[in-house]
């Protein structure tokens, strides 16, 4: 008996010890998180204590060389190519965890779901080198240039697809059995099942998924950088090139200094953001669906 008192006392001081461990490994993530923001913070305010912040959509253009600070063109280039990447992926994504959860044989699914695995490890350049050798000059086939707002979306929709797909798998396979079997013991079909019951009851994690894809998408560089043309304008269509925020980063960062240096922390301040508001709205659905399920 004593015994026994003792390794309750010893399991429950480990227990202890673990989860301090993991709390301080929490908060050191939150911390990252937190610094992140305000290196950004502190680098673009040399600029941002001189000029409003509405100049950043409403200047001209971008010349931060002539004081001219116009993120506007880049901003909508990168909503406009995630959202349309966000169109192509998401009902590809959830049409296939449905397939691989519902339709195919167990051999199919595990093999299919590998696949999809497979796409999630890829490196974003070796994305965009087969956009840029490949899509490209497909779509340089209906108008040119070919690096373009489409080649961009296109190749965001494929980056993302796995994340979509492999989010929706997870959430379809955490649907307690006990839906699946009264969807069985209602008499319905297949179907009728999968959107009635299963779909809605997945629909949080489902929805998480997408909005982690939006975010992959909206700070996505490299890929975007090669197929999408790097052209600072408003986009008229989808065959005209164009330059997201991060891609435009990327290429100036290395030769810029003062005042347009501090512009480009701005542009990554923008895109945190943004990244920030996706991650909101994630916990705000979360919230409202379990009150809605009390």
């Amino acid at each position: 008996m004593i015994s026994s008192k003792r390794n309750t006392l010893s399991l429950s001081s480990a227990e202890r010890r673990l989860g301090a461990i993991l709390g301080l490994l929490a908060v050191s993530a939150a911390l990252v998180a937190v610094s992140i923001l305000f290196f950004l913070i502190d680098e673009s305010r040399p600029l941002l204590n001189r000029i409003s912040p509405a100049r950043l959509i409403l200047d001209a253009s971008w010349h931060p060389t002539q004081g001219l600070y116009d993120l506007s063109p880049m901003l909508s280039a990168t909503l406009l190519a995630s959202i349309g990447a966000l169109l192509l992926a998401v009902p590809v994504g959830i049409g296939s965890a449905l397939f691989g959860r519902y339709y195919a044989s167990p051999w199919l699914a595990s093999g299919y779901r590998r696949m999809i695995e497979l796409l999630a490890g890829i490196p974003s350049v070796v994305y965009g080198f087969w956009g840029l050798t490949s899509l490209a000059p497909w779509v340089a086939r209906f108008e040119p240039p070919g690096v373009s707002l489409l080649t961009a979306i296109l190749v965001l929709a494929v980056m993302i697809l796995p994340t979509v797909a492999l989010t929706a798998d997870a959430a379809l396979a955490a649907v307690p059995q006990s839906r699946h079997r009264c969807a069985a013991a209602l008499g319905l079909s297949r179907w009728t099942a999968i959107s009635g019951v299963l779909l809605p009851s997945a629909r949080k994690g489902i929805v998480s998924g997408i909005l982690l894809a939006a975010a992959r998408a909206v700070g996505e560089t490299m890929a975007v950088l090669m197929v999408a043309g790097n052209v600072v304008r408003h986009p008229h269509g989808l065959f005209d090139p164009v330059r997201t925020l991060a891609a435009n980063i990327a290429l100036e960062m290395a030769y810029a200094g003062g005042d347009h240096r501090a512009a480009l922390f701005a542009s990554g301040l923008v895109l945190l953001c943004i990244v920030l508001i996706l991650a909101g709205t994630v916990q705000w659905y979360k919230a409202r669906d379990f009150y809605d399920q009390k």
